[in-house]
């Protein structure tokens, strides 16, 4: 009766996990078709803001417009999933495109910053691909760089806004990369778990492969 109930709490717990991780990658699928339609429909990447409101909104919508900047968000946190300390590469990532952002906020010039997060995005689906865990401080160090990067692009549209919306515009950022960051991350811990390990990890490569593919594409709009 034990061994029944023990069996059953397992079947359980990997349906709640199976579960969880559908939900996750629901979410991540739909900011993605978000992405892609503004891109498709022309919507402004550079914009103004005036207000508190505004500033959190933009915030929390940059990271996920830009479909290049999004999917290196996804990728910083599938990768991140296979260190148990994993989490302190995300929170890098996202310090690190906050003080992006103060940089940008102090008029000091980051050059070739959309050939870097292209660059960026290459490594990171090329890390996706390969069979064996990337490096620990190499993912940190490619992490950072893509996080300054990313903070810098996207406060273009914060400068000269004043402290509120700067402030608001921080913390909407933060929210976003870190949720979107993180939920990536529940997915790739979970697919490193017997069955759903054996189903998803040849569509990690494939994603691995498409993120590359993206970021050779950004990678060539930004040189030409």
């Amino acid at each position: 009766m034990f061994k029944t109930k023990l069996s059953e709490s397992r079947a359980l717990s990997k349906f709640y996990t199976s579960d969880l991780m559908n939900r996750d990658v629901g979410a991540i699928a739909a900011l993605i078709l978000i992405s892609l339609l503004s891109s498709l429909s022309g919507t402004p990447i550079h914009h103004t803001i005036s207000n508190f409101w505004e500033g959190f909104l933009w915030g929390l919508a940059d990271p996920v417009i830009s479909l290049d900047c999004l999917v290196g968000i996804v990728a910083i946190g599938l990768l991140s999933s296979v260190f148990v300390r994993g989490a302190v590469i995300t929170g890098c990532f996202v310090l690190a495109a906050v003080l992006g952002i103060v940089i940008h906020t102090f008029q000091l010039n980051l050059p070739g910053t959309e050939i870097a997060f292209a660059i960026s995005t290459i490594v990171f689906g090329t890390m996706l691909m390969m069979p064996n865990q990337p490096n620990f401080m190499v993912l940190a160090l490619v992490g950072v760089s893509a996080g300054l990067f990313q903070g810098y692009a996207d406060a273009s549209s914060i400068i000269g806004a004043g402290m509120m919306p700067l402030v608001a515009y921080i913390l909407g950022i933060t929210l976003t990369l870190f949720a979107v960051a993180m939920s990536a991350r529940k997915i790739g811990g979970a697919i490193g778990m017997g069955e759903i390990n054996r189903i998803f990890q040849a569509k990690i490569r494939i994603a691995g492969f498409s993120f590359c593919a993206i970021g050779i594409v950004f990678l060539r709009n930004s040189i030409t």
